[in-house]
């Protein structure tokens, strides 16, 4: 009992008859050279073994061992099972072809500014000090996003607003941002600067500590220079 295989080899498609029954390991290795269309003087060189060799293994004068076999397999594309038992497609099934899927549409993507901005000195997340000085720049740092072109960081000393902002962190600061209560902002009182939520009201701001073992402190607007709003925190990781 018989069925028609079809078998695309190098040269093209070719039809061939496979047989239902069990067949010899010496068929097996023959029919996959066969079917690739490789001559046995070629397929020893590859295998690494003499051509009498190949010849006897066909002939089933003499069974290759394990790593032959697998070599065998490699080199004329056959399912190493099949070719040790028959059992099961000569040919290894081909891998799904999956569907490619972009990590970003084109039109989603947009663009990202870079700027440098200067690091001046430091501001205390604690008491007030007079230790801010924006003439002075320490070094630079390149953010993304940030549209305001005066914006400058600060690195910030001491533990009031923690735990999110802790000491030696850095806020970025934007003189151009309209400030709100509830925003956290450096504050300029009588010539010293200091880090704190805000809450204004007609006469006074009141500056809040993150951290409840620190106490708030209300000042009068007039002994106020500047309120500046903190847009971004860079951890000191």
């Amino acid at each position: 009992m018989s069925e028609e295989l079809i078998i695309e080899g190098k040269n093209g498609i070719h039809n061939m008859k496979r047989t239902t029954m069990k067949t010899s390991l010496s068929d097996r290795i023959r029919a996959a050279r066969e079917n690739k269309e490789i001559d046995q003087s070629s397929l020893s060189r590859k295998v690494d073994v003499a051509v009498r060799t190949l010849q006897r293994w066909e002939k089933g004068m003499q069974v290759p061992d394990s790593d032959y076999l697998l070599r065998l397999a490699k080199y004329t594309g056959v399912r190493p099972e099949w070719l040790l038992t028959g059992e099961g497609e000569m040919y290894p099934s081909p891998a799904p072809v999956g569907k490619i899927i972009p990590f970003h549409k084109e039109s989603s993507l947009r663009k990202v500014s870079l700027i440098d901005i200067p690091v001046l000195s430091s501001v205390p997340a604690g008491k007030t000090a007079a230790i801010f000085h924006p003439e002075h720049v320490e070094r630079y740092i390149t953010i993304d996003n940030i549209k305001d072109h005066g914006a400058f960081a600060l690195i910030v000393k001491g533990r009031s607003m923690s735990p999110r902002i802790e000491d030696g962190d850095i806020v970025v600061v934007s003189p151009q941002q309209e400030v709100r209560n509830g925003d956290i902002c450096v504050v300029r009182v009588n010539d010293e600067d200091v880090l704190k939520k805000i809450k204004m009201d007609e006469n006074y701001v009141h500056l809040i500590p993150l951290n409840t073992t620190f106490e708030p402190v209300t000042v009068r607007k007039r002994d106020v220079a500047f309120i500046w709003k903190v847009i971004r925190v860079i951890k000191n990781l």
